[in-house]
């Protein structure tokens, strides 16, 4: 690379040419380093006006210059600096980005990782697949998400083109985990973990396969690995239940009966509520809790109306448990926190099951909130953004005015004389 001479470096350098300098890198790292081109810079000082002047070979009066980039280009090679604009903003630094090139070597690379997945999906089983090639087209259209890098786009794609094969291809194996099919193509017994941008490949792919909807919760995720006969992770996420006693002659069913009978508590796994046959009586009210101490004072007290507990957050083995006991005609009660995220659950499942109230209005509220007071039980202030409670206006306001939150065990004593 050629270098300035120091007196011309000095001159170029000079505070006055600042604006054009960076002008100019502007307008030739936009346009593929070519002095092609006018620039317009408005509002010259003084200093600018002296500095451009002696550059350009012209006398400047106005506040406003239009420079040729040819022309500055021709001046500076016959100049002492004695290289073109390019050359010369290279010289003075930094280095110059042809981001033209760089858009147009991304955008290479990018076709060719489309055009590589295109010919694994012609290479393999899925040919001729009008799902595939419509899979293929969706994921075209919207593209690598924000952050991809081009390297784990490429992997990524091709991991799940050999996922669709193993599971839709004339030699798909039996039922497997989804663990064990994330390992193989992977490496990873989380590469198809639910979130995971593969594990949304796949769903669509799946969901084009057997032609229904791609689901937006993770019940209907979990639905679709086994609908390809992938069973995800069904033992971890269990949901606490207390009271339940179905009618059937399964050992399931029965294990759950005698348990009810022995005021025990139960454990159940998503794997358990696919196999069990929740056959409650039609009517038979449900109560729901929020926190598992309930459920621990109830079967200390020998309760005997059935509880579920959603255990904070209401997570997918709680909804597919209450989803099963709606099915046959169960009715629910439910009580939660009196703080805002306890209403917002409330919400969601008073909403969800058209669940009734349990202890959980203005009144009983306020009722609470004098009670512990009076013990002299230390008061919890409220936190967060207010939340409309849909079964009675009335009790956002009532907390809003006293401002505190009272937990499910501040009511305990009540709630486990409603279940006996």
């Amino acid at each position: 690379m050629s270098t300035l001479p120091a007196q011309t470096r000095d001159w170029l350098t000079r505070p006055g040419l600042d604006r054009l300098w960076k002008a100019t890198r502007t307008r030739l790292e936009s346009n593929g380093l070519q002095a092609t081109g006018t620039l317009r810079i408005t509002g010259l000082d003084a200093q600018e006006k002296t500095a451009l002047s002696q550059l350009l070979g012209r006398p400047l009066t106005s506040a406003t210059v239009t420079i040729r980039l040819d022309a500055l280009d021709s001046r500076l090679r016959a100049s002492a600096a004695g290289l073109g604009l390019a050359g010369t903003l290279r010289a003075l630094g930094p280095p110059l980005t042809d981001r033209r090139a760089v858009r147009a070597d991304a955008e290479a690379r990018r076709e060719q990782i489309w055009a590589a997945v295109a010919e694994s999906l012609d290479d393999s089983p899925l040919r001729g697949k009008a799902w595939a090639r419509q899979w293929y087209d969706g994921l075209r259209r919207v593209g690598v998400p924000r952050g991809v890098t081009q390297e784990t786009a490429a992997r990524t794609l091709q991991q799940a083109v050999q996922v669709l094969t193993l599971l839709h291809g004339p030699e798909r194996p039996g039922v497997r985990g989804r663990g064990e099919l994330a390992a193989e193509v992977t490496g990873s017994a989380h590469g198809l973990d639910d979130g995971t941008w593969l594990a949304r490949l796949v769903h669509r792919g799946i969901a084009l396969a057997h032609g229904c909807e791609h689901p937006d919760n993770a019940a209907g995720r979990r639905a679709l690995w086994r609908l390809a006969a992938v069973t995800p992770d069904e033992v971890s996420s269990t949901v606490l239940a207390y009271g339940l006693r179905p009618r059937g002659e399964g050992w399931r069913e029965r294990a759950l009966h005698e348990r009810a009978l022995q005021h025990a508590e139960t454990h159940l796994t998503l794997r358990d509520l696919h196999a069990l046959q929740l056959n409650m009586p039609s009517g038979t009210l449900v109560h729901i809790c929020e926190n598992p101490r309930i459920v621990e004072a109830a079967a200390d007290a020998a309760c005997s109306q059935p509880l579920v507990c959603t255990s904070g957050s209401a997570a997918t083995a709680v909804l597919t448990l209450l989803d099963a006991l709606a099915a046959t005609g169960c009715r629910f009660a439910y009580h939660g926190d009196f703080d805002w995220p306890g209403l917002t659950l409330a919400n969601r499942i008073i909403r969800r099951y058209d669940a009734r109230p349990w202890r959980l209005n203005a009144e009983d509220y306020e009722r609470l909130a004098a009670s512990t007071h009076a013990q002299g039980v230390p008061q919890l202030p409220l936190a967060g953004e207010p939340v409309i409670a849909d079964w009675d206006p009335g009790l956002a306001p009532a907390m809003e005015a006293l401002g505190i939150a009272l937990h499910e065990e501040a009511t305990l004593d009540l709630l486990v004389k409603d279940l006996s």
